[in-house]
């Protein structure tokens, strides 16, 4: 009851925070560059799908050249433990079903390394208007936060929603569609915390006993299905240790 109590209060503090979180944009102290703008120096994943177009990485598939399952470009730099994350990213489904979904993988592992194939916490994005911003683990737990929401993860898995970061819908609109969003993940021990254009759209403290991931690596996802084009400029990271 103690650590419960804890937890909660924790997690309360951290909602009395506006719905946009304050950090300061502006300050570029300590991050370092992950891609160069030419090539994908420092990037690996299947050619045939990834590539360097208008200075973006960009992950795409078509009707001639899809994917039969999710596959990511894994970034070479070394795993990540305690970081912040900035990028921009956009994404298009060139397709009739307005399908397309991807990712940012962190603190994951490559379980095929032939496929590039990753699992682990994932800073969902998509074409849609539900899942952008959500914490997903591929191949893991599923989803561990829906959009808008401060969870709690506790040591037997269970799943504590405390509190509310505002609605999805109302996230939503500030999520340019078909157009280039800025994603912040910032990770530092157990606490999770997903941003897009200054929105919070999750916090989480994961307390699962032999499933909370404390370092792993970074990776980009092309998710199987329908033909579709994402792309990620600006990507940089800082050390929070």
């Amino acid at each position: 009851m103690k650590l419960q109590k804890l937890k909660l209060l924790f997690l309360g503090a951290a909602l009395m925070l506006p719905a946009s979180l304050a950090f300061c944009a502006d300050s570029e102290a300590g991050f370092k560059p992950m891609f160069n703008g030419t090539d994908l120096s420092g990037w690996e994943g299947k050619t045939n799908l990834w590539s360097v177009k208008d200075g973006s990485i960009t992950g795409q598939t078509t009707k001639e050249n899809p994917t039969k399952g999710n596959t990511f470009l894994v970034w070479k730099g070394g795993n990540v433990d305690d970081f912040e994350l900035r990028l921009q990213f956009k994404i298009q489904a060139d397709n009739d079903s307005g399908f397309g979904n991807s990712g940012i993988q962190y603190r994951s592992k490559l379980v095929d390394p032939k496929e590039y194939v990753v699992g682990g916490y994932q800073a969902d994005f998509e074409y849609g208007t539900t899942y952008s911003g959500i914490l997903y683990e591929e191949r893991m737990r599923g989803i561990l936060a829906q959009r808008g929401t401060a969870v709690w993860i506790q040591p037997d898995g269970t799943k504590r929603v405390v509190g509310s970061l505002g609605k999805s819908e109302d996230i939503q609109q500030v999520i340019k569609k078909g157009d280039w969003n800025d994603y912040v993940v910032i990770a530092r021990g157990n606490h999770l915390t997903h941003i897009i254009n200054g929105r919070v759209t999750i916090d989480v403290v994961d307390d699962h006993v032999g499933a909370m991931a404390s370092s792993g690596i970074l990776a980009l996802q092309l998710h199987a299905g329908p033909p579709m084009t994402v792309q990620f400029k600006n990507l940089r990271i800082r050390s929070l240790k």
